[in-house]
């Protein structure tokens, strides 16, 4: 008996040995700080880019600090990581990394001194950046302004704050490997699924994530959240009342709205922030792309997509219908206001704050970016969650600092939780024919009071709403 424990142990022991020694992965010497004028200029241009698409600045840079000096907070259901100084201070930042060591985070999740990455840095996308990218991003960090800032400690439980731990996760969840083109698709289609797959990251914000916190690749694309806000699916499943297209994607994609669409926020207007910068090609190659994920709508889809972009000047002039009566009616699109569902005097409450506080610019016929979306169209009426909707009411479209930008008021200081409510069972029961959201009163008072932390950006991406309406100092 007693052999035998010694022996099972024995047994144990070995394998706890192989897995440290499998998940051990040696450091790489420090090297001196190349200096910024040795890198050619047209190679830090084209990393510059890049970055752009990775958006590398949004979670390495802390709202009103230093660009690329970490620090941010990202919080997740397992605990909060602060983003790393990636810029060239050879204390702080990445300035004693060479190239190597830069290529091996991206491509394996490891840093220079051997620590496994959490994958909050998403190297599970960035594994697919070419060489020659990899070395013009570094290019690029390299000539950043070297700024000396540590980062604050992560708070996470044990045994998640061993760094070792992580590499069981890559193990189940991690697949190194470069971006293989399919050379059954065309080039343009090939280009928009390299950058839309590896920098640009698109699956980590738009698909759900499993119990371990690692993308469900069997979900793909089906939708996630990001920083409070919802990610919409951008599959067949899109909830978006008028179907997308390659060219409305790239429109969107390089101005940040559509006038079938909305303008973008959360981190949404950050990324296309980021992409304004972009040459015409990569935006059309990653607006190809999703568009083929999206796949082809019916043509029953298409027609209703028409049809409701005809009928939005009609509902805006049918402002006055009186609550009990139908809509009008445009090639059998016409719906029966939703039930009364609790509303206070039916639905006579929310159409009253409708009127004051949304018909003004939703029905003004003033075009976007500067006019407010028809509900008609609008993806955040129709979604199966009203996240969105609920964040840009209460928090609004905060305006671009030195530039002219869409903008909404945020509404959270005149409404109360009752009032939110209310207009939401109106938008979603007058402008779409979904079936009424649940636990919306949970939702509405969990974001006004920060419990769900929602990140507000304008269109220039700053963050603008370090606390929530309504939470305390």
């Amino acid at each position: 008996m007693r052999r035998g424990l010694i022996g099972g142990g024995a047994v144990l022991l070995a394998l706890g040995a192989g897995a440290v020694a499998w998940a051990w992965e040696a450091a790489i010497p420090p090297q001196p700080r190349p200096a910024a004028d040795g890198f050619p200029p047209k190679l830090v241009a084209e990393g510059a880019r890049l970055a752009a698409v990775g958006n590398c600045i949004a979670c390495h840079t802390v709202p009103g600090g230093r660009s690329f000096a970490g620090g941010l907070a990202l919080p997740t259901p397992f605990g909060t990581i602060h983003s790393t100084n990636i810029t060239p201070d050879e204390d702080t930042g990445i300035g004693r990394w060479s190239e190597a060591a830069f290529t091996r985070a991206m491509r394996r999740g490891v840093d220079r001194e051997g620590r496994h990455l959490y994958p909050a840095f998403p190297y599970d996308h960035y594994t697919r950046v070419s060489d020659a990218d990899n070395r013009a991003l570094y290019a690029y960090l390299m000539t950043r302004t070297p700024v000396r800032a540590e980062a604050p400690a992560n708070d996470l439980p044990f045994p998640l704050n061993i760094r070792m731990a992580v590499a069981g996760w890559k193990l189940l969840y991690f697949r190194e490997g470069a971006f293989t083109p399919d050379p059954a698709k065309p080039e343009v289609w090939n280009r928009g699924a390299y950058l839309a797959e590896g920098l640009g990251h698109c699956g980590a914000c738009h698909s759900p994530r499993n119990a371990l916190g690692a993308v469900d690749k069997d979900r793909a694309w089906a939708g996630g959240e990001a920083e409070g806000w919802t990610a919409y699916p951008i599959n067949q499943d899109s909830p978006a009342p008028v179907p997308w297209t390659a060219d409305s994607l790239a429109f969107y994609l390089r101005h940040g709205w559509h006038p079938a669409h909305g303008v973008s926020r959360g981190p949404m207007a950050e990324v296309t922030g980021n992409l304004a910068g972009l040459p015409d090609a990569d935006v059309a190659a990653i607006a190809a792309y999703v568009a083929d994920r999206m796949g082809t709508p019916t043509a029953e889809r298409l027609r209703r997509g028409e049809d409701l972009q005809a009928l939005v000047p009609r509902l805006s002039a049918d402002a006055g219908t009186p609550p009990g009566a139908s809509l009008p009616a445009a090639d059998g699109l016409a719906r029966p206001p939703a039930a009364d569902t609790g509303r206070v005097g039916g639905d006579e409450r929310g159409e009253a704050i409708y009127r004051t506080a949304c018909a003004t610019c939703h029905e003004s016929g003033r075009p976007l970016p500067f006019g407010g979306l028809p509900f008609a169209l609008s993806t955040a009426v129709n979604a199966s969650t009203p996240q969105n909707i609920i964040n840009v009411t209460l928090f609004g479209l905060p305006p671009g600092d030195g530039t002219v930008s869409a903008v909404m008021p945020a509404f959270g200081g005149a409404l109360s939780d009752a009032d939110m409510v209310a207009l939401l069972r109106h938008l979603r029961g007058r402008f779409s024919e979904q079936p009424p959201w649940d636990g919306l009163e949970r939702l509405v008072a969990d974001t006004r009071s920060g419990a769900h932390h929602v990140a507000v950006r304008p269109a220039d991406g700053i963050e603008r709403a370090p606390r929530n309406v309504g939470a305390a100092d």
